[in-house]
């Protein structure tokens, strides 16, 4: 099947065989794609490495055969978003959180959206703890995870703001008290719900609920890049 002029990131490259690149791509209207770029890594190569970097919006022509796609042409449709520092960290946690939580060839527009807006947050104000917690909702959202953050668990009760809640991933929130290990308010639930920034403590017990999800998710695994922006924090 020829696909022609796809939108679509660049999400994680690696060499693959003597002169050419496997890529994991995100694109708009077939979901994470396994692509062969060949002969990007000889000095003559038609198609240019660097057009290939992470972050940067591209149109793509692929040919797609069984589980991969050989890449055909590409064409950069706009200046990549120059993430650096933190952001850089940032955009590399969300390139990871979508291949390890993604299928190839599962079409997920929305995903694809919330990738697309989340990149310029990434150099905006915004903090990127807040930046980061939107889009790992939305990418749950996205994949038939949703997170259930408005009514209680058991009873079906609207999240009270003041009373303090456990998360329980394949539940959602049950009342507990406020020294329980990884509690919640109420609050800061119902921010991530209706996508208005919580303060510190709340960004904080979000990070700390979001991580038990997205492991639940992974199996019991890790991320890599928890331990790389763990690792950048504490040096600090």
């Amino acid at each position: 099947m020829r696909i022609e002029q796809q939108p679509a990131y660049v999400l994680h490259s690696r060499p693959y065989r003597e002169t050419s690149m496997l890529l994991e791509c995100l694109t708009r209207d077939h979901g994470r794609l396994g692509v062969v770029a060949r002969g990007v890594r000889t000095e003559r190569a038609r198609l240019q490495r660097a057009q290939l970097e992470p972050f940067q919006p591209l149109l793509l022509d692929l040919l797609l055969r069984g589980e991969l796609a050989t890449l055909q042409g590409v064409e950069c449709t706009a200046t990549p978003a120059r993430l650096a520092g933190d952001a850089g960290l940032a955009g590399l946690y969300l390139n990871e959180l979508v291949v390890r939580l993604t299928g190839r060839q599962d079409p997920q527009r929305e995903l694809f959206d919330a990738y697309a807006r989340t990149l310029p947050r990434l150099t905006a104000s915004e903090p990127l703890a807040w930046t980061l917690r939107r889009f790992e909702r939305d990418l749950l959202e996205a994949i038939g995870y949703g997170l259930q953050l408005e009514f209680e668990a058991e009873s079906g009760e609207p999240v009270e703001p003041g009373q303090h809640y456990r998360y329980a991933v394949e539940l959602g929130p049950a009342p507990c008290r406020p020294g329980t290990a990884h509690a919640l308010r109420g609050s800061d639930l119902l921010a991530l719900a209706q996508d208005h920034m919580p303060d510190a403590a709340g960004l904080s017990a979000l990070r700390a609920m979001m991580r038990e999800v997205i492991r639940f998710h992974l199996g019991g695994g890790e991320l890599r890049a928890w331990h790389v922006l763990g690792a950048a924090m504490s040096r600090r």
